[in-house]
C-alpha cells in the first residue's frame, strides 16, 4: 500500500467518554458537552477556545459542523463532520491526527456522538442510495448478514455446530463479564452461558445475546504534536498507526467470497502493522478493542487481525486466550457487546479504553503494565465493508 504512516508524530493528551446506554434524559448536545467536558477537565487552563479545529463523527445525529459548534458554543472555528458507517468515530480521529501531523493545527479535538434510542426504531437506520440491484446484501438485516459467518466458518474449518456455539457463547460471556466491571457500560451484569444459549433467536443461530447493544453516547480525544505531549499530561498516548480501507463491495456477487474472513480487515491490519513496526501482533500487543457487533464477528476478527491461526480462533476463545487474564485481552471494557454501540462514538470509545489502561485508570479491569494497544472498527457487513485499525502506545519510540 502507499501509506507511509505518521508513527509517533501525534499524541492523545486528553479523552472523555459518557456513559453509554438508553440516555433518554440527555440530548445530542448534552452528550457532546459531557464528553468534551471530561476531556478538558483533565487539562487545567485549556478551554474550548484553545482548540484550533474539530472533527465530528456522527452517522445520523446531526448534519454539518454546526451540530458541534452549537452544542459547545464554539465560535468561528473549523468543524468538519464525517461519516463512514460504524467506523465514523475512527474516521473523525484519523482526520484529526492527520490535521495535526500535517502542521495545519496545534490542537484538534475528535469527537463522536450518536443518539439512537430516540429514533423510534430498535436498530440502526439508514437511507440506502439508488443502485443497480447487485447490492443484494442490503436486503438483509445486519443480524442476518453476520449470521452467515457461523455456518460458513464451520464448513470451511470443519468445526462442529456444538463447538462453534460454545465459542460464540464464550465471546458474549467474556464481554459481558468485562462490561460488568465498567461503570460506563450499557450492560453491567455478567450473563450465564446457559442464558446466552437459551435466548430467543434473532437470525440464523444468533440469539439476543449474540448481538451488540444499540445505545446513545459520545466520546472524544484531544490530539497534539508528539513532541509537545508532555506539556499537557505526564501520561500521553502516542499514535503508532492509522489505517482505513474501503472494500470493493463485491461480496454478494463474488463466487470466491465464502464469509470466513473480512478482507478489508486483513488489509487494514497489515497496513497498520507495517506503519507501527509490529511483526507479531499476538505477542506484541497488550490489549485489543475490536468490533464485536456479533459474536461470530469477533471470532473471525481474531484471525484477520493475526491473533489466531486460520481455523483456530474458536479453540483459542474457548481456551481463554482473549480473557482479561489471557495471552491477549480482547475488549476488556466489554466491547460493543456490553459497552454499547452508539455508531459515531464507538471508534473513539475503543481508544478511551487504551487511554485508561495505559494510565492505570481502568479500575477493576486494569491490566498489568500494558504498553501497546490496537483498536479495530468496521462498518458495513461481510463482503462489503470499511475497516479501520489503529495501533497506539504508552511510550514514544520503536515498537518492541
Amino acid at each position: 500500500m502507499g501509506s507511509h504512516g505518521i508513527a509517533d508524530r501525534v499524541a492523545i493528551v486528553g479523552m472523555g467518554c459518557t456513559r453509554f446506554g438508553e440516555r433518554w434524559e440527555s440530548s445530542v448536545e448534552d452528550l457532546l458537552v459531557d464528553a468534551a467536558g471530561e476531556c478538558l477537565a483533565g487539562l487545567p487552563g485549556l478551554g474550548r477556545d484553545d482548540i484550533d479545529a474539530y472533527w465530528l463523527g456522527t452517522l445520523g445525529s446531526g448534519q454539518s459542523g454546526m451540530t458541534l459548534s452549537r452544542a459547545l458554543a464554539v465560535d468561528y472555528k473549523p468543524v468538519t463532520r464525517v461519516e463512514n458507517y460504524c467506523a465514523t468515530g475512527s474516521e473523525a480521529f484519523r482526520n484529526a491526527c492527520y490535521a495535526v501531523a500535517s502542521g495545519a493545527y496545534d490542537r484538534v479535538l475528535a469527537i463522536g456522538v450518536e443518539k439512537l434510542k430516540d429514533s423510534g426504531f430498535s436498530g440502526l437506520t439508514r437511507m440506502d442510495p439508488p443502485g443497480d440491484g447487485t447490492a443484494a446484501e442490503l436486503t438483509l438485516t445486519a443480524p442476518a448478514a453476520f449470521s452467515l459467518l457461523d455456518p460458513a466458518y464451520r464448513a470451511r474449518h470443519g468445526v462442529s455446530a456444538e463447538d462453534m456455539r460454545s465459542a460464540m457463547t464464550h465471546v458474549a460471556w467474556k464481554n459481558h463479564a468485562n462490561g460488568a466491571r465498567n461503570p460506563k457500560a450499557q450492560f453491567r451484569a455478567p450473563v450465564a452461558k446457559e442464558k446466552i444459549e437459551s435466548a430467543p433467536l434473532v437470525a440464523g443461530r444468533l440469539g439476543v445475546f449474540d448481538c451488540s447493544g444499540v445505545s446513545d453516547g459520545a466520546a472524544c480525544a484531544l490530539v497534539v504534536r508528539a513532541e509537545e505531549a508532555f506539556d499537557y499530561t505526564d501520561r500521553p498516548v502516542f499514535v503508532k498507526a492509522l489505517s482505513m480501507v474501503a472494500g470493493p463491495a463485491r461480496g454478494a456477487v463474488d463466487p470466491g467470497y465464502d464469509f470466513t474472513t473480512f478482507p478489508e480487515v486483513a488489509h487494514s491490519a497489515a497496513d497498520a502493522y507495517e506503519q507501527a513496526g509490529v511483526t507479531d501482533p499476538a505477542a506484541q500487543l497488550s490489549l485489543a478493542e475490536v468490533h464485536d457487533c456479533f459474536t461470530p464477528t469477533e471470532l473471525v476478527l481474531m484471525e484477520d487481525l493475526g491473533f489466531s491461526a486460520r481455523g483456530k480462533a474458536w479453540r483459542d476463545e474457548l481456551d481463554g486466550a482473549f480473557e482479561l487474564g489471557g495471552r491477549l485481552p480482547v475488549n476488556p471494557d466489554g466491547g460493543l457487546k456490553s459497552f454499547g454501540h452508539p455508531v459515531g462514538a464507538s471508534g473513539l470509545r475503543m481508544l478511551y479504553e487504551c487511554w485508561l489502561q495505559f494510565r492505570g485508570e481502568a479500575g477493576e479491569r486494569q491490566l498489568p503494565q500494558p504498553r501497546l494497544g490496537l483498536t479495530h472498527n468496521l462498518g458495513g457487513r461481510p463482503g462489503s465493508c470499511v475497516s479501520f485499525v489503529s495501533v497506539v502506545g504508552r511510550e514514544r519510540g520503536p515498537v518492541t
